[in-house]
């Protein structure tokens, strides 16, 4: 008895603890999709994140449950104990399936879907409106076309002469002056902007999916531990459960 009481109070600074790096996954998640969106249309993909961060939540009245009844046994916070358990569990289940099925679904479309954004804009020099989605894309993860440079001037039929220029959003930070000509290859992002953004989501994706897959094990953890201390109660306080 005396153990399982210091093991549930060990797991409830625990939850409090990983509730920030919950918190952290699901915010990624989100605010992937939402800088991303013109890749990612459909408005459902970061539910994992919002799932995430629904259990981030939950984990803090959890904590204080579990470290309560690791102090003074009560029926009625066991009780409530074991159902926030169970309701942290489906969020966090549903949170890295979801996750992991969409890391896999979603690297086998980014390809097409950057693929149309560099080749819509047949002028690779033009800074139109229309480009601006790409120009984002370009200078937040400082990579130029889909699989390197060159697929401007695929898109854009340019001769391979030292003339020719790439989007201006393919320079490099550190030099100001850039206008994308190619004579100066050494002032441009020469690496594809698909295997930036696919490792991106494979992080982003994998570290919610362990982070909820290690949290579930640790409630489920928890659960048994209180189930250890609830045999200690007469089977009429806890048939209410």
């Amino acid at each position: 008895r005396s153990s399982a009481q210091t093991l549930l109070r060990y797991l409830g600074f625990v939850f409090w603890t990983t509730a920030a790096a919950q918190a952290f996954g699901g915010v990624l998640v989100i605010l992937m999709f939402k800088n991303y969106r013109y890749l990612f249309q459909e408005s459902y993909l970061s539910l994992p994140g919002w799932l995430a961060i629904a259990a981030a939540f939950i984990l803090l009245p959890a904590g204080v449950l579990a470290i309560s009844i690791s102090v003074k046994s009560s029926h009625n916070q066991q009780g409530a104990f074991i159902y926030l358990l169970l309701l942290l569990l489906c969020l966090e289940m549903s949170s890295a399936v979801l996750a992991h099925v969409y890391s896999i679904r979603l690297a086998s479309q980014l390809e097409s879907a950057m693929g149309y954004l560099v080749y819509q804009n047949n002028g690779s020099c033009s800074q139109h409106p229309g480009s601006r989605a790409v120009d984002v894309m370009q200078r937040k993860l400082q990579c130029c076309g889909v699989h390197s440079y060159t697929d401007w001037l695929k898109a854009s039929a340019a001769s391979w002469d030292l003339t020719a220029c790439v989007p201006e959003s393919c320079c490099k930070d550190k030099y100001s002056h850039c206008r994308g000509h190619l004579s100066h290859l050494e002032q441009l992002s020469q690496e594809g902007c698909l295997k930036k953004l696919e490792d991106l989501l494979w992080f982003v994706m994998l570290y919610v999916f362990w982070c909820c897959t290690v949290l579930s094990i640790l409630e489920l953890l928890a659960g048994v531990t209180n189930g250890i201390l609830m045999r200690h109660q007469p089977f009429q306080v806890v048939q209410f459960l």
